[in-house]
């Protein structure tokens, strides 16, 4: 009898462990940009990461926003994260920075593929019609797209705040990518498929902090200048 109650406390000291790990793995994704398996989000809830529309001489034809970035509210930055950790107190900027940059190769890299599917969980709706657009176009022009981001410089939250229930953080990429486009014969046209260019890009991060959905989704891009 003693044998089973050590067994039945070995079950549920494991089962536990279990949770816990469970409990981790999930918070980690999330903070993150959140990406679990099913949906290729970077970020759950703490995280995030990053396309965008680039300069005609970045080559990453990438969709923007036509409404300019918000400037930030009063208070700065410190101030604008405070009211995050207020409405969130799961919020944390350094998990949520990891996510972002793991956002930001999973973005870039679904819309040099054409993959809308990959796409659709991480961005809002209004910027996810823009950068299907783009793909459509660039498919019907027969022209392809290769990127590889060889490293992420740089990440830094640029500005952080909260409008109504919604928190918006924006972040500043820095990272070096192998970019080019190809015509429908396989020329290149634009870019170069051999030599790695610094680009700069910032993004707007959202989520509701009242949802129960941990995932924080792209509502806006834009140039570095």
């Amino acid at each position: 009898m003693m044998g089973d109650g050590l067994a039945f406390i070995d079950i549920l000291i494991f089962a536990l462990i279990a949770a816990f790990l469970i409990f981790r793995l999930r918070s980690v994704l999330g903070r993150r940009t959140g990406q679990e398996q099913q949906r290729p989000s970077p970020y759950t809830r703490r995280e995030q990461q990053r396309p965008e529309v680039r300069s005609p001489d970045n080559v990453v034809a990438l969709p923007d926003r036509a409404r300019p970035m918000d400037e930030g509210s009063g208070g700065g930055l410190a101030g604008g994260l405070t009211q995050i950790r207020i409405a969130d107190p799961t919020f944390d900027e350094r998990t949520f920075v990891q996510g972002a940059q793991m956002a930001f190769g999973m973005i870039v890299e679904a819309f040099a593929a054409g993959d809308t599917a990959s796409l659709r969980p991480l961005l809002s709706d209004d910027l996810y019609d823009s950068f299907s657009e783009a793909i459509r176009n660039r498919v019907n022009e027969g022209e392809t797209l290769e990127t590889r981001i060889e490293r992420i410089v740089s990440a830094d939250i640029l500005e952080a705040e909260m409008e109504g229930r919604t928190a918006q953080v924006t972040v500043k990429f820095v990272s070096r990518q192998i970019i080019a486009t190809r015509d429908e014969d396989g020329t290149v046209i634009d870019g170069d498929p051999e030599t790695a260019q610094e680009i700069t890009d910032i993004w707007k991060f959202a989520r509701n902090t009242r949802s129960t959905d941990p995932n924080w989704v792209l509502v806006e891009t834009r140039p570095s200048n």
